[in-house]
């Protein structure tokens, strides 16, 4: 009978162990991410250590980068591959809305490239964009890494559950994003006032979450967490020798609620692990390596803790997959939503430039994307892509921009125009659809002007015209005008002041071929006036405003040209390809020096430009040009001369000489510049050019000759705000050296 007692209390120990909450509930561990922009990379370093610790997280929540962060976690990706992602990210480019070159049409190329700064000017007003960037670029890369759950809804179904934080802008308000589009709503969490433009979703203006709840650890908790691990990169108030910017005094307002907030909040976070970010910035991107070690070591003083809630999980950790980025994608339909009175889908589908139910990439889909968002004529575009079965949907939500009327302005200095400031006045949607009207107005040493009307049909045929007035003065080589022009007999000097006037007028109709080339063809009507005080004033010392024509005439010509431009940049390309194809033919002249028949001109400019090393690059390209016909005209002869990228006509830059000295009609030439970017946008220029010019030179095989002219150059170049800085010492074994400065885009 001893052995009953003994097994009754074998069986009350046995079922108190089997209810032991703490074997029998399994625990759940939520993990809270904050905002702080580039400081958010500390989070990598923390999450590093997490599963180093062998914590599995069940709940994410995020706000901001911490968002970002939490997000492509939860979607599958492990610290080590965020480490990798986030290192190969260029966030200069990301943020700055930098979009590539190639995803704009000639015109967007030239009207880009033309002006320091564009404004908003509907009904006489400038106004102030909403933000410094659109976030198209970080959109896009969003897509990309989160592609492989990009039709999961609701946020809970996520490889790990999880929620961020935006706030409604109208009402002040929260806005927990639990569910849609999981790339639109941690865009909308991380939209910092002034930086990015607001976001729209379900009808909300959403911007950054930060601004009502930069740590969401009661949604966490509300989630199902037990144990709440916390990573907080925000740093407390600073003190007036750190204020030193309007950013910072802006971000020192709104930390006042944030650092009231985090003494409540640190509190009830289970393991708070707080990286020193005194040092760093939201904008300081380029520490990250240094931002995310710091997350690591502060993570790691809580390695003790982390173990202890790893033992308390029932499930080991298992080391997540690694995640293939999927390249080729099949898009059979394509659904516009959103309002466009102005743009047809005709238009949309004409800049995205891929064929629906055709195997695309990501990336041709995005220069697609980027097609239409370099146009300025959509407020930034947010995209879904959802599977339909057979591929996939693109789902475009456009909403056409409200600004149709643009202010820009510019500022250039060359050795030629001199001093000029330009003012220009865009309106878009002026007569039809798709058009756009441009006009220039330049300032300075020479008053001139620009004007443009475009109407943009993609590939198909477009229609434009353009009118351009043009002048400048230029002290000249006596001998070239002699050879040129009929003067007077024994005029004994060296050099002329010769004034060039050049009116030009142009409609043409343009196609696009194969996405890259663009084919016109048109009719042009040119003025040009060269003439001379100098010769009057010789003659007669009464007479100084007195001029000397040496060409006065109307010429009517028709022309077809053939572009391809691929360069990543006009002024310091380092890849892509270039070829410009030019065959005027004219027909009429008025004949101020009765000497006209009809004659044509064909010029060709090629070049391309490649990676030597990781900073150094090479830009080689060739180029000439000859006459057809028996006319006397040379005022349409080639001169070679000088340093520039916007020279009329037939007037052509060569190094080592100054502008306008060495006249034919033909010529050939080859050109090379190295270029070394010894600092981010600061660049060392060596440049060498040869060429062989003269009269008739194809027909009399001189063309294929050694070359009769080079020059050489050495320079440096910055990527200024307001355009390219150039500066070049030139010489030539034909010459003396020379000095040529520019500075600004050139017009």
């Amino acid at each position: 009978m001893r052995i009953i007692p003994f097994l009754l209390v074998l069986f009350l120990v046995v079922q108190v162990n089997a209810q032991d909450p703490e074997q029998e509930k399994e625990v759940k561990v939520g993990l809270v991410l904050s905002g702080g922009g580039a400081k958010g990379m500390a989070h990598i370093g923390a999450l590093k250590v997490i599963e180093e610790a062998g914590v599995k997280i069940d709940y994410i929540g995020g706000t901001s980068m911490g968002a970002i962060v939490g997000a492509l976690y939860a979607s599958g990706y492990s610290a080590s591959q965020l480490d990798s992602i986030f290192k190969n990210i260029n966030f200069n480019r990301l943020i700055g809305d930098v979009l590539p070159r190639g995803t704009k049409t000639f015109y967007e190329k030239e009207d880009s490239e033309r002006y320091a700064l564009n404004l908003p000017f509907d009904n006489f007003r400038i106004s102030i964009p909403q933000g410094f960037s659109g976030g198209q670029n970080i959109y896009h890369e969003l897509v990309k890494h989160l592609y492989h759950v990009k039709d999961i809804e609701d946020f809970n179904k996520l490889p790990i559950p999880f929620v961020c934080i935006a706030t409604n802008v109208e009402t002040g308000k929260q806005v927990k994003l639990e569910s849609g589009y999981l790339p639109e709503a941690i865009m909308a969490s991380g939209t910092l006032p002034s930086l990015f433009e607001p976001s729209t979703i379900n009808g909300m203006v959403l911007i950054d979450g930060g601004v009502v709840n930069n740590y969401p650890i009661e949604e966490v908790r509300n989630m199902g967490a037990d144990i709440i691990i916390g990573v907080d990169v925000q740093h407390g108030l600073r003190d007036r020798n750190e204020l030193l910017s309007a950013t910072g005094i802006l971000l020192q307002i709104n930390n006042f609620r944030t650092v009231k907030d985090m003494t409540e909040k640190s509190l009830m976070t289970d393991i708070y692990i707080k990286p020193d970010m005194a040092d760093f910035s939201v904008m300081d991107f380029s520490f990250g390596d240094q931002i995310i070690q710091k997350g690591k070591t502060a993570a790691e003083e809580k390695y003790g803790e982390l173990e202890k809630i790893a033992l308390k999980q029932n499930q080991v950790f298992k080391q997540q997959k690694t995640i293939t980025p999927v390249d080729s994608l099949l898009i059979t339909r394509l659904i516009l939503r959103g309002e466009s009175e102005n743009y047809t889908r005709g238009y949309v589908k004409g800049k995205l430039r891929f064929k629906l139910g055709d195997k695309t990439s990501f990336e041709k889909l995005q220069r697609g994307i980027s097609n239409l968002a370099a146009t300025g004529n959509f407020k930034t575009i947010r995209y879904e892509l959802l599977s339909d079965g057979d591929g996939e949907d693109l789902i475009l939500n456009l909403n056409e921009t409200q600004n149709k009327t643009f202010l820009k302005i510019g500022a250039h200095y060359d050795d030629l125009y001199k001093s000029a400031a330009i003012i220009n006045l865009t309106r878009k949607n002026m007569f039809f659809r798709d058009d756009v009207a441009s006009f220039d107005l330049i300032l300075g040493d020479q008053v001139r002007y620009n004007m443009q009307y475009y109407i943009d049909k993609g590939s198909y045929w477009s229609f434009g015209f353009d009118s351009r007035f043009n002048a400048f003065e230029k002290e000249i080589n006596y001998d070239l005008i002699e050879s040129n022009f009929p003067l007077p007999p024994e005029i004994n000097i060296n050099n002329l002041n010769m004034d060039i006037l050049d009116v030009t007028n142009q409609i043409y109709i343009q196609t696009v071929l194969q996405e890259e080339f663009a084919f016109g063809i048109g009719l042009e009507h040119k003025y040009l006036r060269y003439s001379t005080r100098t010769l009057g004033a010789l003659a007669d010392d009464n007479s100084t405003d007195e001029r000397t024509y040496f060409e006065k005439s109307n010429f009517y010509s028709t022309y077809g040209t053939l572009k391809l431009d691929t360069y990543d940049d006009k002024y310091f390309p380092t890849r892509g390809l270039y070829f410009d194809g030019d065959f005027h033919f004219y027909l009429f002249s008025s004949d101020f020096n009765d000497n006209f028949k009809e004659f044509s001109i064909a010029k060709a400019r090629m070049g391309t430009a490649f990676h030597l090393a990781k900073n150094l690059s090479l830009n080689l390209e060739t180029e000439g040009g000859f006459k057809l016909g028996t006319s006397g005209v040379t005022t349409f002869d080639f001169v070679l001369g000088g340093y520039g990228n916007n020279l009329i006509n037939n007037f052509t830059p060569f190094i080592g000489y100054d502008f306008l000295s060495l006249p034919g009609n033909s010529y050939v030439k080859a050109y090379g510049r190295l270029d070394l970017e010894i600092a981010p946008k600061n660049h060392l220029l060596l440049t060498a050019n040869i060429a062989n010019v003269d009269d008739d030179i194809f027909r009399t095989g001189e063309w294929f000759t050694t070359p009769d002219y080079s020059g050489y150059g050495i320079g440096y170049g910055l990527e200024s705000f307001m355009g390219p800085l150039q500066m070049m010492y030139s010489w030539s074994p034909e010459g003396s050296g020379r000095f040529f400065i520019s500075l600004g885009y050139w017009f």
